[in-house]
């Protein structure tokens, strides 16, 4: 399969790696919206070209894969490239999945490509294990806990404040509340008993350190909800201790069966990489998309309509004589 990347921030540079491990898989390029010659990649027979031109190798790629954000990016991106090539996004908003994957079907079908749209590990992996634990213990309920994880998104919007140099935001789960789900209390939580905050951040010289530390307290939809804690530290200590991406999560069911017995499914993500591992999901379901569209299997998909068998590269009988 020759793959294109479609952005390369830290998730196309995750795919780019990713594709190394995959020997049924190869790199035809990265399309970008900076100047072609300023960006440099690892893969040294691949090109590197502008994405205003991407349709132009519409016979050259298999499987595009978009490497943009979800709040602008992928909502044009992916119905526009789908009119050309089978394409994979990791869209994560997950109230306005339902309205994208209608935008991503149309575009599919109308080109006989195949789409999969919203993987990852949440949405993705977790949607999954909670569709599984529904269906197995259908009299139960869902629980889901993020990290001890970076959140990208809450680590920019707290180096936007006036006077943030740099800025790291760990969500982390309230043990405590995960420790009640695991014994089968069923709890009733909060957002604020769920997850906390946990904030490092840099700030300027002179800098009013209350006054940053109230805003990122306050600030709605991101930090108002949770008790947050604010740690004021310096670059190098920003730098040593806190550059990585890690993240992870728990996927808990709690149920009962017939008898009143009761029972817990827990699916668990540890990541050192968020945007690695990512990567290295969506060219699972790369490698599905390719398959499905040889045999006419066209419009959007999402994690739900794959066929595990579908992800991976072994032959059918390795997979039942090794796994099953």
């Amino acid at each position: 399969m020759k793959i294109g990347i479609y952005g390369y921030g830290n998730l196309g540079r995750g795919v780019e790696n990713a594709i190394r491990q995959n020997d049924d898989m190869e790199l035809f390029g990265v399309f970008t919206r900076r100047a072609p010659e300023s960006l440099k990649i690892n893969t040294p027979d691949a090109k590197v070209l502008p994405a205003a031109d991407a349709e132009k190798y519409k016979n050259d790629i298999d499987v595009m894969i978009i490497c943009g954000g979800s709040a602008t990016d992928l909502p044009e991106m992916t119905p526009a490239l789908a009119k050309h090539f089978n394409v994979i996004d990791s869209f994560d908003t997950h109230a306005d999945i339902p309205k994208h994957f209608k935008n991503v079907d149309s575009a599919a079908k109308e080109s006989g490509k195949t789409a999969i749209i919203s993987v990852g590990w949440d949405p993705g992996m977790f949607s999954l294990n909670r569709l599984y634990a529904n269906a197995v213990l259908p009299c139960g309920k869902d629980y889901t806990f993020w990290g001890k994880g970076v959140s990208q998104g809450h680590s920019d919007a707290i180096r936007r404040i006036d006077g943030v140099l740099d800025a790291r935001q760990y969500t982390c789960p309230v043990e405590s509340a995960v420790e009640s789900v695991r014994r089968g209390e069923n709890p009733e939580l909060t957002t604020r008993e769920k997850h906390t905050r946990l904030c490092y951040v840099v700030a300027a010289d002179g800098a009013d350190l209350n006054k940053i530390e109230q805003e990122i307290k306050t600030m709605p939809k991101y930090f108002a909800d949770y008790d947050t804690t604010v740690n004021f530290i310096t670059q190098e200590e920003l730098d040593r201790d806190h550059k990585g991406i890690p993240h992870g999560g728990t996927v808990i069911r709690s149920g009962v069966t017939g008898n009143g017995n009761h029972h817990v499914i827990e699916y668990k993500l540890t990541l050192d990489s968020n945007p690695e591992f990512t990567a290295s999901v969506l060219l699972a379901y790369a490698r599905a998309a390719y398959r499905l569209n040889k045999k006419g299997d066209c419009g959007c998909k999402t994690v739900f309509d794959i066929a595990p068998k579908e992800l991976i590269s072994k032959d059918y009988n390795d997979i039942i004589s090794s796994m099953l």
